[in-house]
């Protein structure tokens, strides 16, 4: 039988977490990507600005519980740029902006950092 460590049990959880947090951000840079193509008023569009949308605001809450073990500073990093990109979204879908690239950058970064 195997016994393992809280320590280690707890390492293998987060390292799950952020697999399916990585793989939502992939999910949700491939429909802005299709977005972009289909221009700002496509069914694309509206799927994309929504899923993106839904996926920043799990973040945010996330990042925003006292549960949360990433440092205050970097939460509150992530927490204004999960923001930024709701209301670029969001800005998007009123009409007000076509900046599928910006958010597309932005999210690929915060991809990359999870490692």
């Amino acid at each position: 039988m195997y016994q393992f460590s809280y320590a280690e049990v707890t390492q293998d959880v987060e390292v799950d977490a952020r697999d399916r947090e990585r793989q939502a951000l992939d999910h949700s840079i491939a429909m802005l990507e299709r977005a972009a193509v289909s221009g700002p008023r496509s069914r694309d569009a509206i799927e994309a600005i929504y899923t993106t949308r839904s996926l920043w605001a799990i973040l945010v809450e996330d990042l925003a519980g006292a549960d949360n073990g990433l440092p205050d500073e970097l939460r509150a990093e992530l927490i204004s740029v999960g923001l930024w990109i709701m209301r670029e979204a969001e800005a998007i879908r009123l009409g007000k902006s076509e900046n599928f690239k910006g958010i597309i950058e932005i999210s690929t970064l915060i991809r990359n950092g999870l490692n």
